[in-house]
Parts: C-alpha cells; structure tokens; sequence
C-alpha cells in the first residue's frame, strides 16, 4: 500500500527500453468505483497534451521509480477515449472537506493510500485541531470534486463506540470496588511475613495484559508490507528471468555480474540484488 506523496514525482521507466519517459505527475481517480484508473505523465511534450499510464500497465512502484513494460503503455488524449468522463470531473480527493450524511465536517483529506490494482484503501483526515485520524474505504460513500461523504453508521460502529464503552462500561467499576475489601485483612496483620506473598501476586497479572497487545499491533502491518515487497520483486524476477543484458553490468569494485549479450538467470539476479544494481540490470535488457 501506497500513500499518494510516496508514487507522485517519480520518472517513468521503461524496462525493455531503458527509458525515461517522464515523471508522474497527478492521480486520475475513478470516483465511482473508488481506484486510482490512470496516472497522468509530465514529459518533454507536455505541450501537446496530457498523456495517461493505465494504473494496470504498472509493474512496479519502488522508491526511485515506476516500472512499465515499455513505451506503448502511455497513451495519448487521443487514445483516452476511455477516461474522457474521469478527466472531465476531475476529482482529486486531496483538499477536499470530510462530511458526514448527517452534515458533521469531520475536516479535510489530506493524503489517500492506494493498495494493489489501484485501490483506494483508506484516507488522512486532518481536523480542525491539527488531530489527524483514518477512514477506511467501507466507510466513505461518495468522493466528490469538493466533498468526500462519510458514512457515519459505520464510522461510529467502526470508531467512535469501542473507545467510549471502555470508559462508561460497568465492569470497570466493578474490578476497582473488588480489591478495597482486600486492603483491609492485609492492614491488620501488618507484623505477620504472610503480607508480603499476598502482595506479590497482585502486581503479577497486571503486567501480564499489558505485554499481550503490544506484539499484536506490530504484527498487523508488517505482514502486509512484507507481502507487497516480495510481489513486487516476484514480478521483477519473472520479467528479467531469461531476457539478456543490453551491456555488461559489473559492481562498484568492478566485479562482473553479467557479460552483454548474456542470459538473465536466477544467479544473475540474485548478484545484482546483493551489489544494489537490480534497477540497473532493469534498465538494460533486450
């Protein structure tokens, strides 16, 4: 998953061609099925007209780059006919007010995270506080040009009720009434050696909860962004696999990786992963 900031202004390169082929420039948003359709592109000629990379043409987006296959995946407005009505209506979601149905502005979107096939998972929501807070893709109804509608029934199923009923629920009550009558058998026999082991059980449960939810929030994103990597190189690996390098790729001490001319195997990949030349060898294929 992606956050918008982190796939706009990279270049465009073409891995067959080892070309760049201009920067990315603005998400082109399908507001009715809520995915990023198309990412338009800045170039040399960008005098003649917007020109549009398919959001499905994408191999990969990595820190220093977006991959395409080549050159042809980049349309002109001519051949947009297919985007014609998203250009048209033009919504960018960043900027736009957060509101209830009910008519509550929550505040303004401030970024959005695009998961695999484009996918809007999620937006920032930035208030009037300077608090920011996130609203999954379930609980936005429409994205607007100068709106973004919220869903409030499940917002609050979502957010706003298992915050408070941890506060306002009874059994907490009941817990703190629970060790006063305790206090008291322990303060009579204060010289007798048999208060100490009854207060040294005490503070052992409570430490106990407070490990337990620690691993389970780490352990949420990690898989996920774990996940993303390693299909990202997977399709990297099976792209290069048995193509042949465009010119000899050789590491910073001058090592060779692979000869011009040669075949791209398994081995070769995994030198260039280990020498940080991946990219380069991306770039230089036939």
């Amino acid at each position: 998953m992606k956050k918008s900031e982190e796939i706009l202004g990279l270049p465009i390169i073409s891995i067959t061609e080892g070309r760049e082929l201009g920067m990315s420039k603005t998400l082109l948003i399908d507001a009715k099925n809520g995915v990023v359709a198309a990412i338009t592109i800045e170039d040399e000629d960008w005098y003649r007209g917007v020109k549009l990379l398919p959001y499905s043409s994408v191999i990969a987006i990595g820190e220093d780059a977006v991959t395409i296959t080549n050159s042809e995946n980049i349309l002109t407005l001519e051949e947009a006919g297919d985007y014609e009505t998203m250009l048209d209506a033009n919504v960018r979601i960043i900027g736009t007010k957060a509101i209830t149905k009910s008519g509550t502005i929550e505040g303004k979107v401030t970024e959005l995270f695009v998961g695999d096939g484009g996918k809007i998972e999620k937006c920032e929501i930035a208030a009037d506080d300077d608090t920011t807070s996130e609203i999954t893709a379930d609980q936005i109804s429409i994205f607007g040009k100068q709106v973004t509608v919220i869903d409030p029934e499940k917002k609050t199923n979502d957010i706003t009720i298992p915050e408070k009923s941890a506060v306002k629920a009874e059994p907490l009550a009941e817990i703190k009434f629970e060790p006063k009558p305790e206090v008291k058998p322990e303060t009579k026999p204060e010289p007798k050696t048999e208060v100490k082991p009854e207060i040294k059980p005490e503070p052992k449960p409570e430490p106990k909860p407070e490990v337990k939810p620690e691993p389970k929030t780490d352990s949420v994103a990690e898989p996920k962004a774990v996940a993303a990597d390693k299909a990202t190189e997977e399709r990297h690996r099976r792209f290069l696999l048995g193509k042949k390098a465009a010119r000899r790729i050789t590491t910073d001490n001058g090592i060779i990786i692979i000869d011009a001319g040669s075949e791209i195997t398994e081995e070769v990949l995994q030198k260039a992963k280990l020498a940080n030349k991946f990219i380069e060898l991306s770039m230089n294929v036939q």
